[in-house]
């Protein structure tokens, strides 16, 4: 009986220790997703200024460019993919990589033949587990990205796109919503979607632009700033999802640890309670005997 309660303190013990680090884990967490909601909010407003700049020369001017033509016959198109470098953080890499192939195969429907730009351990793992092709992988800076990281993978894109190497560029990622909600996002960042509508702007009426040198000379200054501003949110918004879905994770481990402990702390008790009984009992049967012998 001695051995058993042995076993169930030792249990104990390597669960409170656990507990101590996903503890920690969540704290650690907890503490970045303050900053990263922060970075988000201040991205947010320069992503979609500069992308409802750009819709609104694309639709007051007649010139043809690649950021608003849709090219014939599109082969080879980009899918750019944001997960994790470490795991413990719930399902959030998981969801990425089931919108992943969803988008996979319905460009494979379509004709096209999808190329994978990686970002994070977990993707880049995922991936050469099933011995697909990737073209390009970047690990290293998906809890902290920072705009150099950003400008080198929207970098690479840009390259792929105006060199012809792709026709469209597909991104997936996890938009941050609340500290509770996540959302996995599947966007084409290019050629952009320009929409037609007789409906007004919420954001009022569209700007009268005074191009100078031309549209064609702002739009190619503007493609850049554009993509990079795209990469770069998507970043934030997956960095800042990931930290919240490993303290939510990492919270429902300390938890779960709680209860782990008190169950084992009850079948302790009971087997120190039943160790304890037996111990009385062969105390008494022992007394007994002696009286039995002592009287015969």
């Amino acid at each position: 009986m001695g051995a058993q309660l042995r076993i169930y303190r030792r249990k104990i013990r390597g669960v409170a220790n656990t507990q101590k680090i996903t503890r920690a884990m969540e704290l650690i967490a907890a503490s970045r997703i303050v900053r990263a909601q922060q970075r988000v909010q201040q991205s947010r407003p320069y992503t979609e200024q500069i992308t409802r700049a750009i819709e609104n020369i694309a639709s007051l001017t007649d010139i043809a460019h690649p950021l608003v033509e849709e090219r014939a016959d599109p082969g080879d198109v980009a899918v750019l993919v944001v997960t994790s470098d470490r795991g413990l953080a719930g399902a959030y890499s998981a969801n990425v990589l089931r919108a992943t192939e969803q988008l996979l195969a319905t460009l494979r429907e379509e004709g096209k033949r999808p190329r994978l730009y990686v970002i994070g351990r977990k993707g880049v793992g995922y991936f050469r587990f099933r011995e697909r092709e990737m073209t390009r992988t970047w690990t290293g800076f998906s809890e902290q990205p920072g705009y150099r990281d950003a400008k080198e993978v929207a970098d690479t894109l840009i390259a792929a796109f105006v060199e012809h190497e792709v026709d469209e560029i597909h991104a997936v990622y996890t938009d941050f919503v609340t500290m509770l909600t996540q959302r996995t996002v599947t966007s084409r960042f290019l050629p952009l979607v320009v929409e037609e509508t007789d409906e007004p702007s919420p954001h009022g009426p569209v700007p009268l632009y005074i191009f100078e040198p031309s549209p064609q000379a702002v739009l190619d200054a503007l493609l850049p700033r554009y993509v990079e501003s795209r990469v770069f949110t998507a970043l934030l918004e997956s960095a800042a999802s990931e930290s919240a879905s490993r303290r939510r994770a990492m919270k429902a481990a300390t938890d779960n640890a709680d209860e782990l402990i008190k169950v084992y702390t009850r079948a302790a008790n009971q087997a120190r309670q039943a160790e304890i009984t037996q111990e009385i009992m062969e105390i008494v049967g022992g007394a007994e005997a002696l009286q039995k012998t002592g009287s015969g």
